[in-house]
């Protein structure tokens, strides 16, 4: 999971350059970063709160007090551009997975493969969706400053981190697939180096070998 220094790294650049964008989508993005590294995943949850009917689509006017609600500062001509680069199929409403996909900070394809082959060894039942008992013997707690000190025991560590993911007033003690892409795309937002990237995944989640590509490919990213 993203380091306090690392979020607080993250939100301080993000910060700078939204004072300097121009663009409404980055500056939504960069908004919702500011915020940490869970503001990507943090967005998501405000749609889904919003999602009566499990559409998975919403519409202009639910888009607008969705952003207002989960407290971001736009004014209404950026709220309409962000809206309508979303709206391809000018139906009105606009999907809020592929939104989020689209708002996801970009990654290489490494990053990508690194998330995605943790999200695969913790969902042992194939079914996309991660339980606690999935994070058992996977997540390696040990290294987490609160377990390290005895303030926590394993179990609350991966109860928090369940928790994170979860939709205030609706936990339901899972995350899936997209809820942990939306999570560790905002991690890697805050991490430059590839080679750092790859050892935090690789010893947060034991991916064997995972690190040693960069150092086979010979790549300089440490």
């Amino acid at each position: 999971m993203a380091t306090e220094r690392g979020n607080r790294e993250l939100k301080q650049k993000c910060k700078a350059n939204l004072a300097k964008t121009t663009d409404p989508v980055e500056k939504l993005r960069l908004q919702c970063l500011s915020r940490g590294a869970s503001g990507i995943k943090g967005i998501g949850r405000q749609f889904k709160i919003m999602d009566d009917d499990q559409s998975r689509s919403i519409d202009f006017n639910e888009f607008k007090k969705g952003i207002h609600d989960f407290g971001l500062v736009m004014d209404a001509d950026d709220v309409k551009t962000v809206f309508a680069v979303f709206d391809k199929d000018k139906s009105g409403t606009i999907d809020f997975d592929e939104f989020l996909v689209n708002l996801r900070p970009p990654m290489n394809s490494n990053r990508k493969n690194l998330i995605n082959q943790a999200f695969r060894k913790l969902d042992k039942s194939g079914d996309g969706v991660v339980t606690i008992e999935d994070l058992k013997g996977v997540y390696n707690c040990k290294k987490h400053p609160k377990y390290m000190n005895g303030e926590w025991t394993e179990e609350q560590i991966l109860r928090k981190f369940l928790d994170s993911f979860d939709t205030p007033n609706e936990a339901d003690g899972k995350i899936t697939n997209d809820e942990f892409i939306n999570y560790y795309s905002g991690v890697s937002a805050s991490i430059d180096s590839d080679c750092y990237f790859s050892l935090m995944m690789t010893s947060a989640w034991n991916l064997d070998g995972a690190a040693d590509k960069y150092k086979k490919r010979g790549d300089r990213v440490c």
